[in-house]
């Protein structure tokens, strides 16, 4: 799946978020969002993720524009989109059972009545999805693991798990190793080529100028709210055309 925005705005309460931005989130790559903070990466991934309308300008999919189509419609291009947030929302259940919970949504609801049952009569057993998502991240020995004992790391990877354990389309990271220690983080940045690598269309926001060089295919700089250098990652951190992205870059322009 590719999706593209064109000319997105968007605010909250009056006041402006983003304004004008046109990018591209490419089948079978990586593109960073990098930004200061504030300045509306994660209003920008929320809106490719189709949580809601952009005030102006168009999120578009291989289906065309996302907010053109019936809800219906809509919907089933959503269910293809994961994202994960910076935010390790994780219910008091197994470690599988929270990475399961992406494909159990996903279901008619034949199919969770029969799910349901199934656990009541103890025939429950992990999906090869969920097992091969928790082992991309390394937390295939976890999956009996109450999430509640978790450290925040682990925690963290459980979520980028569930959002592979669905395989997905497009995958879109927001900020998912702030605060983490580099062998977690070193765990997150190997799913997030892996899921490049197997054709899924990946967008990470970062602050991480390092990061965004180690995983990215391209990238686009947000300031204040506008897409001020977007392109192949290596042109953008070695020659930008934009001063600010390059004074952003080099740390002298300080937010």
């Amino acid at each position: 799946m590719r999706l593209v925005a064109d000319g997105l705005s968007h605010g909250f309460d009056g006041v402006a978020v983003l304004d004008g931005v046109s990018l591209a989130v490419e089948p079978g790559e990586v593109l960073a969002v990098v930004g200061p903070s504030g300045t509306g990466k994660t209003t920008l991934l929320r809106l490719l993720a189709l949580f809601s309308p952009p005030d102006a300008g168009t999120v578009a999919t291989d289906a065309g524009d996302a907010w053109a189509l019936s809800a219906d419609e809509r919907l089933a291009v959503r269910r293809r989109i994961g994202l994960v947030s910076q935010h390790r929302d994780l219910f008091s259940a197994s470690v599988a059972r929270n990475v399961s919970y992406g494909l159990h949504v996903r279901r008619s609801w034949g199919e969770r009545v029969r799910a349901s049952a199934s656990r009541a009569l103890g025939r429950d057993r992990v999906p090869d999805r969920v097992s091969d998502a928790l082992a991309s991240v390394g937390l295939a020995d976890k999956a009996d693991r109450n999430a509640s004992s978790l450290s925040a790391g682990e925690a963290q990877r459980v979520g980028v798990a569930r959002a592979l354990a669905f395989d997905p389309d497009a995958l879109l990271f927001d900020e998912p190793t702030s605060n983490l220690d580099p062998r977690n983080t070193a765990v997150i940045e190997g799913a997030v080529r892996e899921a490049r690598d197997r054709g899924i269309a990946v967008a990470l926001a970062t602050h991480d100028m390092h990061q965004a060089e180690r995983v990215s295919d391209r990238t686009a700089v947000l300031l204040d709210g506008e897409c001020i250098e977007y392109g192949p990652t290596e042109r953008v951190f070695d020659s930008p055309g934009d001063e600010r992205a390059r004074k952003f870059i080099d740390g002298e322009l300080v937010y």
